[in-house]
């Protein structure tokens, strides 16, 4: 079985997270993003706001935490305090009309913009938390998510991990907890983690420390600190601007594709810059290792330490004839693997063990 070409393994994750966070295709219809207190989900979100823009791709922004519109946004929608089916009502209602869709195609009050304003292609429903859905509709937190997804729109929903998740007593121990079924109707799962703590992490491992730990895994009581400190270099600067994401895309073949990135936003982006640049994780010069880059001089079996041979001492390799090379000679006869052994002046010869 012939293996994948390393280039083209690396290319294709990329094309995948690409299409993914340019909303291309339908490519996930649910995506999940898992953030914490150490890492927002803000710099994938604005990626994401950012490259829909480009793509002309109507931005609808569901609000349960952020109180001012994030720039980019086309339309915020504040569902604090309303019921689950007023806020459905509300979203669908600025989807933008499309062809396939009967009742657009039979409402003739939908009169086209007279601003020549381009029409969106399609729709985007960002979610800023579902930790407030889960505590109030564990039970039908499927069908309301489910009842936002049309084939021209697709769901980008935030959980914040450590955020504590207060479940009504009518919630049975025996039903799945909100995480898990939201883990299982996600198409696409997103794991952020900062990337200044990542490259901690692997600068211990590389001295065999043990490796630093943040936030509410630190066990300590009082307030939560991180790496906040300001940046000395350009590069502990890019670094603060860097998010790894963690993906874990489920194609339709029912494939699972696994991979983890970097994501390093623009120093521009707080005030709606261009979108990110993206790289794997391997390929990031803190994580990648030493000499992989480097290819072997000579084609051969792989070993585990470089034999230093001269050009004179590997043709003497290459001219030696290995023991027993002559019962190969006979393999068609029929005496293939026969053992051919001379006895030396110092060998005791045993006729009961060569009858044996």
């Amino acid at each position: 079985m012939a293996t994948a070409n390393p280039t083209h393994t690396r290319s294709h994750s990329l094309l995948l997270l690409q299409k993914l966070l340019n909303l291309r295709d339908g490519a996930s219809p649910l995506t999940l993003l898992l953030d914490n207190l150490e890492q927002r989900a803000t710099p994938v979100v604005s990626e994401i706001i950012t490259r829909a823009k480009l793509s002309k791709t109507k931005v609808i922004f569901l609000s349960f935490a952020t109180i001012t519109k994030p720039r980019g946004v086309d339309v915020m929608v504040k569902a604090t305090g309303k019921d689950p089916n007023a806020i459905r009502k509300e979203i669908l209602s600025h989807y933008p009309p499309t062809d396939t869709t009967p009742a657009a195609a039979r409402d003739r009050s939908i009169s086209p913009p007279t601003n020549n304003a381009p029409i969106p292609k399609g729709a985007v429903v960002i979610i800023d938390s579902l930790n407030t859905l889960c505590s109030a509709i564990p039970q039908s937190l499927a069908g309301f998510l489910s009842g936002l997804l049309t084939p021209a729109a697709s769901i980008v929903a935030v959980y914040h991990l450590d955020a504590p998740l207060l479940l009504a007593r009518t919630h049975s121990e025996y039903e799945p907890q909100p995480l898990t079924l939201l883990c299982h109707l996600a198409t696409a799962i997103l794991r952020l983690s900062s990337l200044p703590q990542e490259v901690a992490r692997q600068r211990a491992r590389d001295k065999a420390l043990v490796e630093p730990e943040w936030g509410l895994d630190e066990g300590r009581e009082g307030v939560l600190i991180g790496l906040a400190s300001k940046a000395a270099t350009a590069a502990e600067a890019e670094e603060r601007r860097g998010v790894v994401v963690a993906m874990e895309l489920r194609r339709r073949s029912g494939r699972t594709v696994t991979e983890t990135f970097v994501l390093v936003r623009p120093e521009s982006a707080a005030g709606g810059g261009g979108t990110g640049r993206l790289l794997l994780r391997s390929d990031h010069p803190v994580f990648a290792k030493p000499g992989a880059a480097e290819e072997q001089e000579e084609e051969g079996p792989e070993s585990t330490f470089d034999m230093g041979l001269t050009e004179k001492q590997r043709k003497d390799r290459e001219g030696i004839v290995l023991p027993y090379f002559d019962a190969q000679t006979e393999v068609g006869g029929g005496d293939g693997g026969r053992i051919l052994y001379e006895m030396g002046r110092e060998d005791d010869f045993d006729e009961e063990e060569d009858e044996i």
